[in-house]
């Protein structure tokens, strides 16, 4: 299961599509929208997504998974448009027969969902907004101010 959608990601859907009689352990990695970030109270975020390049890149991202470790199936969901604080924002589930295949699969497929695949985070919080990090494995923040001016930190 390969997914963008604007709706709260359901846990269950994950873990159902991830189910397998040969696979022994499952992990659920959720990044959850969170209250703050660099010292600012955040209000909410938003992503944009690129949708048909980013689900190519998603179901790459799980196939490249699969074939470094012996996982049963990998699952992906990812939200898009405004996710309150408390929401997920993405997840990832990954069986296989032994839990350290199924922890590196999950792993690794977090960590190249945000080097490479086409969607962008928005945060929002009092008196602005900013554009957080790239797909380029960079941690550069945008800024957008209120005047319209763009600057990179």
């Amino acid at each position: 299961m390969i997914r963008l959608t604007e709706e709260p990601i359901r846990i269950d859907d994950l873990l159902s599509a991830t189910a397998d009689p040969a696979a022994g352990a499952t992990v659920l990695f959720v990044g959850m929208t969170r209250d703050h970030n660099d010292g600012r109270s955040v209000e909410r975020l938003e992503y944009e997504a690129y949708p048909g390049m980013a689900e190519k890149e998603l179901q790459r991202i799980a196939e490249d998974a699969a074939a470094r470790w012996p996982v049963a199936r990998v699952a992906v969901v990812h939200r898009t448009g405004v996710v309150p604080i408390g929401e997920a924002s993405v997840a990832i589930a990954a069986s296989s027969a032994h839990r350290a295949d199924a922890f590196e699969a999950a792993r690794y497929t977090i960590d190249r969902l945000k080097e490479v695949v086409p969607i962008w985070k928005k945060e929002f919080f009092e008196g602005g907004a900013v554009w957080i990090g790239d797909q380029a494995g960079r941690d550069g923040v945008w800024k957008k101010s209120v005047d319209g001016t763009t600057s990179t930190e």
